[in-house]
């Protein structure tokens, strides 16, 4: 649903959480549009359908509502996700289920990378920007790690730090969803997806093709 559809008709007054839904629902779409650096507390208040006064009210500044958004998006691209794949009994296929979905081409995983992108960047400037948001955040690493342990316990992989790896994995995905939406030249999502499966047969000694 969006910001605008989410609105209340004037006059009616809502419960402070509804109204920092809103806000971060707002500021999410204010963000894919305008990009982080042309966003301002004055157009998601306007996206928002609320008074400046309103969002200072629940946050302090945009980088406060961005963290807010990028958990907003986190449970709304991986939530389903990492509840299947925490049910999965093999290992191999939890992997790329978590791993398939970064570099889908579709307008919802465009969105998702360039958010994420935003805050990099925010939090390459500030780094106490994320560092109570660390755990809301890092949930795809977590299932991974998760899931490595597991195959390791079964014999699958032959890993000795699953977290180390599921670190490393998420760096790499980082970097590829970066280079993607710079649309580096001979680049695709297909390509990208690929590279991750040779990275990790290579760590793991796992088949992740075919």
């Amino acid at each position: 649903m969006s910001a605008a559809a989410a609105t209340p008709p004037p006059g009616t007054r809502q419960k402070p959480a509804v109204r920092r839904a809103l806000i971060v629902e707002a500021a999410r779409g204010v963000i894919l549009r305008d990009g982080l650096g042309a966003t301002r507390l004055r157009d998601i208040a306007a996206g928002a359908g609320v008074s400046i006064g309103t969002v200072t009210y629940h946050f302090a500044s945009v980088a406060e509502i961005l963290n807010e958004v990028v958990v907003l998006e986190t449970a709304r691209f991986y939530s389903s996700i990492i509840e299947a794949v925490d049910a999965e009994p093999d290992p191999v296929v939890g992997v790329r289920m978590l791993v398939d979905p970064l570099f889908a081409a579709t307008d919802e995983t465009d969105e998702h990378w360039r958010l994420w992108s935003d805050y990099w960047t925010a939090v390459a400037r500030k780094p106490a920007v994320a560092a109570e948001y660390v755990e809301r955040i890092r949930v795809w690493e977590a299932c991974l790690t998760r899931t490595l342990r597991r195959g390791v316990a079964d014999g699958r992989f032959t890993t000795a730090d699953p977290s180390a790896l599921a670190l490393k994995l998420a760096a790499y995905s980082d970097g590829l969803a970066t280079q993607l939406a710079q649309k580096a030249p001979g680049l695709t999502s297909e390509l990208a997806l690929q590279w991750m499966c040779t990275f990790l047969e290579h760590e793991t000694g796992a088949s992740f093709t075919g």
